[in-house]
């Protein structure tokens, strides 16, 4: 049995105001998983509700929803979500060069502000249809998350240096093979970011880590080495509700992780690029504006 703890120690590195949660997926009730994709996560349905106290703990003001690989291309529970969050979430959504005009018209009107390129088991658009994406994303300025393998990314580099979008190599690049700081991985890495259109996302480190927690120690060399090299092309996610988790003991502490991976920055002013400006810049965020009380 799993339950996600919504609140407890206040994390020591305080967020600034106008934080971005870069990164995290929500599902509603009456939106079942679809077949190619995996279940829907395990415990009670990680809701609007849950989330909302998340971010009350950790001092989130806004958020980035990425479709869940589990509703593959049917957007519809990100569209709900989307409307049960308000104007403090945007949405990254799942597409393809068959989708309506109308329906990117639905979406974009809903919030969204990305598509999704998942090429891995269970993602629902590959790197078969990068260009295709690209070009539709483009259109509408929109952003592109693309995940995979980091481990191959010299294989993909001119591809990924032709993208047209603003993008983002998400969850620390993914080297299941592990990345060097100083190797030929996060080289390319860094040249892409030198290209002048990507980004690079600290969220879910625990999901490519061989060296393990509480430390992570080998993606943060890696994450480390981006960092330094490009402060202002930093974001970060929490990965709410890490979907992999399957009991509460297998369950990160979200303080703990915020710490942690938030630790890897050397200041508070990268602190705030990673959390407040590069997300605006990337996501096409409005500045934030604190509500009246």
């Amino acid at each position: 049995m799993l339950v996600r703890p919504v609140a407890g120690r206040t994390p020591t590195i305080r967020l600034p105001r106008g934080a971005v949660d870069a990164q995290i997926h929500m599902y509603l009730p009456g939106f079942p998983a679809l077949p190619g994709g995996p279940p829907l996560p395990a415990g009670d349905l990680p809701d609007a509700d849950q989330y909302r106290r998340v971010m009350a703990w950790l001092g989130i003001d806004r958020v980035i929803i990425t479709q869940g690989n589990a509703h593959q291309r049917d957007n519809e529970n990100l569209l709900a979500c989307l409307a049960a969050m308000g104007d403090v979430a945007r949405g990254v959504a799942v597409i393809d060069e068959d989708t309506a005009e109308e329906e990117m018209d639905l979406l974009a009107g809903a919030g969204v502000v990305g598509a999704r390129i998942m090429d891995l088991p269970g993602g629902a658009v590959g790197l078969a249809d990068l260009e295709a994406v690209d070009a539709r994303a483009a259109a509408r300025g929109w952003m592109l998350a693309v995940q995979f393998d980091g481990s191959h990314i010299l294989e993909h580099e001119a591809r990924l240096r032709a993208l047209r979008s603003r993008w983002v190599l998400d969850h620390h690049g993914k080297f299941f093979s592990g990345a060097d700081p100083d190797g030929p991985a996060i080289a390319a890495v860094k040249r892409l970011i030198d290209d002048g259109r990507c980004w690079f996302k600290f969220a879910g480190v625990y999901e490519s880590s061989k060296s393990g927690g509480p430390d992570y120690a080998d993606i943060a060399r890696a994450a480390r080495a981006v960092a330094v090299h490009a402060p202002e092309r930093i974001v970060w996610g929490t990965n709410w509700p890490h979907n992999l988790a399957k009991t509460s003991e297998d369950y990160p502490d979200d303080a703990d992780l915020t710490d942690t991976v938030l630790g890897w920055l050397p200041d508070e002013a990268a602190r705030r690029l990673a959390l407040v400006d590069n997300p605006e810049r990337l996501f096409a965020l409005p500045p934030f504006e604190p509500a009246e009380d």
